[in-house]
């Protein structure tokens, strides 16, 4: 395969030895590699506290990579190759003498574009480009890609960009939401906006109402620390299920450049009918998981992993009744729901359409005959179309049957990693899957009065055991409305 690439370039990547970056980003940047889709004399310098030798820290990598790719993927040529591209600086990142004195050493190409990755804390943003651009290497299209969180809330997250427009202008700001990434998120944008068919029905007239899940099997494991202070809705529901929210509603976007679908995504979030007061208890459903089983083997409660308060109130799922004052969307219920320890992974969209209005047929249960149109984002991508057929044999009685809408041919490649598109896309300086300033500070500003009042009332999450689908509270927010989740994943 050709390279996508033309651009050289030198990509910093702040936090390099942490479980980000030996989990998901460096091995992306190895498949890039593995599919020429990087220029080859393309650089990664992976900055870190921690004093290792380059031969020991390409170990680490080495292991990381044999952990976490699929075995298919890992071979020794392409390791040797792909480890010519690392280097390994050493540096206390608050520091600013490190900045001249370790890291520019390592940045000898002045025609490379520079890209600078923090996967760190976002408190530690403001400090690393305050550094970056007295040293002067935030200059020219050099990129600064922010890992989410950024900010636990909406102040929080005004002081982190405030630090951080104090040395980068909006355009070389790359925030990053992995979710966007995704093969199939994408495919959304163009089933609705290249077929009439969907597009003509995309509204309040012909949707019920539409569900939105990010379910992990996996409990806190080795991130309590982080954890503990941010829960269920500032690591998964201030941005992937907003952000995914947002592009099933969005209205169509003059074209496919980045200002016009932040545009729209924008308006939706601005949109977004406030939770406030007694609607928080009514609309939000707040979740920890206690013991459980899982495939047969017990689980932990969340307040006995390890690093975790023995009492604490952090919660582990979220699940929420969400509504878009605007003409398309009016009436509509969005039902998102995210939490650890639960039964299966996945995430998933189902935009279920409303009944027709007189069934001839004998439906035993008309809610699970509706049509559904099913955007899996993982563990496998793909889109399904819910329909009706008639049951082979005697008397005129229907079935739901799944139409697959994935390609024969999209099946059998290898979807690239969403880490994959979004490196592909910093490094070659397209910021359309990337977050606009004012699109995270309105998100969090329509998330901010949950938080607070569950601070102020003191009130905790409510139990449910692991391995099963959240706590009662979660189906009775759907049931109140006639209505269930999606849960035959």
């Amino acid at each position: 395969m050709m390279s996508d690439s033309t651009n050289s370039f030198e990509l910093i990547l702040f936090g390099a030895a942490g479980d980000l970056s030996l989990r998901k980003l460096i091995p992306s940047l190895y498949c890039l590699h593995l599919d020429q889709r990087i220029h080859p004399e393309g650089r990664i310098i992976a900055v870190a506290r921690r004093d290792y030798e380059r031969s020991d820290f390409l170990d680490i990598v080495k292991k990381a990579l044999v952990k976490h790719l699929n075995k298919d993927l890992f071979n020794e040529e392409t390791w040797t190759s792909f480890s010519k591209r690392l280097s390994y600086a050493q540096m206390d990142i608050t520091d600013p003498s490190s900045y001249d004195t370790t890291l520019k050493h390592f940045l000898n190409r002045p025609e490379a574009a520079k890209i600078f990755y923090l996967a760190t804390h976002s408190d530690m943003y403001g400090t690393i480009c305050q550094h970056l651009y007295s040293h002067q290497m935030l200059t020219g299209d050099a990129r600064v890609v922010l890992e989410k969180p950024i900010g636990m809330d909406y102040q929080s997250a005004v002081n982190v960009c405030k630090e951080v427009d104090k040395y980068c202008n909006e355009e070389q700001i790359y925030r990053i939401d992995h979710y966007l990434g995704k093969e199939t998120v994408q495919n959304l944008l163009a089933l609705r906006f290249a077929n009439s068919i969907f597009e003509h029905q995309w509204n309040q007239r012909y949707i019920d109402h539409i569900q939105i899940t990010i379910a992990e099997t996996l409990g806190v494991e080795q991130r309590a620390g982080f954890y503990e202070s941010a829960g269920a809705m500032r690591d998964m529901m201030q941005n992937h299920l907003l952000q995914l929210l947002c592009m099933v509603a969005m209205e169509p976007p003059a074209q496919l450049d980045a200002e016009s679908i932040r545009d729209e995504k924008v308006k939706v979030l601005k949109a977004l009918k406030p939770i406030v007061g007694d609607q928080i208890n009514a609309n939000v459903v707040r979740g920890q998981y206690q013991e459980g089983s899982q495939h047969g083997q017990p689980t932990l409660a969340y307040r006995q992993e390890p690093g975790v308060n023995p009492h604490s109130d952090t919660e582990t799922f979220v699940a929420m009744k969400v509504e878009i004052d605007n003409w398309r969307w009016a009436g509509t219920p969005f039902y998102l729901r995210t939490g650890k320890r639960l039964p299966d992974r996945a995430c998933e969209i189902v935009i279920q359409f409303k009944e027709v209005p007189h069934s001839v047929f004998e439906l035993q249960n008309p809610a699970s005959m509706a049509n559904k149109l099913i955007f899996r984002l993982q563990p496998d991508d793909g889109i399904k179309l819910q329909l009706c057929e008639k049951r082979i044999g005697k008397g005129m009685s229907v079935k739901p049957v799944l139409l697959n809408l994935t390609a024969e041919h999209a099946r059998k490649d290898r979807a690239p990693d969403a880490y994959e598109r979004l490196l592909s896309d910093a490094i070659e300086g397209n910021p359309t899957l990337f977050l606009r300033e004012d699109e995270l500070l309105t998100a969090w500003q329509w998330i901010d009065p949950i938080l607070s009042a569950w601070k102020q009332s003191g009130s905790r999450p409510e139990f449910y055991h692991g391995g099963i689908w959240g706590p009662a509270a979660s189906t009775l927010l759907l049931a109140r409305d006639g209505r269930l989740w999606q849960e035959n994943h």
